[in-house]
């Protein structure tokens, strides 16, 4: 298989993980993957179920969102992960949800605050709010970039809109995808009965670097 072959099954795969941790309803959301070495990515098409996404679905686009392979429209959120991808060279996937604690926070305009020490793990810090941006061209993206370009967090709030999260890779977006919805979950509830007390910033610094450095195989 190719590695754009690879990356179809890959993103395909992924998507059932947003709806496996109920993250996107309807045919909402997104997962891309950059292809390494070349200024492509790999998409969802727009307005397709889930059900019927699979490798054949997936599209190949360049990194201003034009078509390159495939039968179906990118996605509506093409131009914002194409902005990414452009601006953020360490970017290998990023995913959009409309998971709704975390849109919650995103319709407030609220940062999530380091009050768990597993925000501290995976985020690094409070998750930031991006700014209010229109879809249908790169306004989404640059909030983005604007937003994460100098923070730990793979996540960021859009306001009045919903979640992007970025990673190394696909899986890793994914994967902070499900945590951000999770730690917004745990402080929406922690907030019903007060306001939580945020974590010291020297604790955060070393759970962090414990995290992104020591903790796994």
């Amino acid at each position: 298989m190719s590695t754009v072959d690879e990356l179809r099954c890959e993103v395909a795969d992924l998507h059932r993980e947003l709806t496996r941790y109920s993250l996107v309803i309807w045919t909402a959301g997104n997962v891309s993957a950059r292809v390494p070495g070349e200024d492509l990515m790999v998409i969802k098409p727009s307005g397709v179920s889930y059900d019927d996404l699979g490798p054949d679905t997936m599209v190949l686009t360049d990194l201003h969102g034009n078509l390159v392979e495939g039968e179906l429209a990118p996605s509506s959120d093409t131009a914002a992960h194409a902005y990414v991808y452009r601006n953020m060279p360490e970017v290998g996937g990023v995913v959009h949800t409309h998971s709704p604690y975390a849109t919650a926070w995103a319709a407030r305009g609220e940062p999530i605050p380091c009050v768990l020490t597993m925000i501290a793990d995976e985020f690094g810090g409070d998750i930031p709010v991006g700014p209010f941006a229109l879809i249908g061209d790169d306004s989404i993206g640059r909030g983005i970039v604007e937003t994460l370009r100098d923070s730990r967090s793979p996540a960021v709030l859009m306001r009045s809109h919903g979640p992007f999260t970025i990673g190394a890779d696909a899986r890793a977006a994914v994967k902070a995808a499900v945590m951000l919805e999770d730690v917004a979950r745990t402080v929406h509830f922690a907030h019903q009965l007060g306001r939580p007390d945020a974590i010291d910033q020297q604790h955060v610094d070393r759970l962090y670097a414990r995290y992104q450095d020591v903790y796994g195989q």
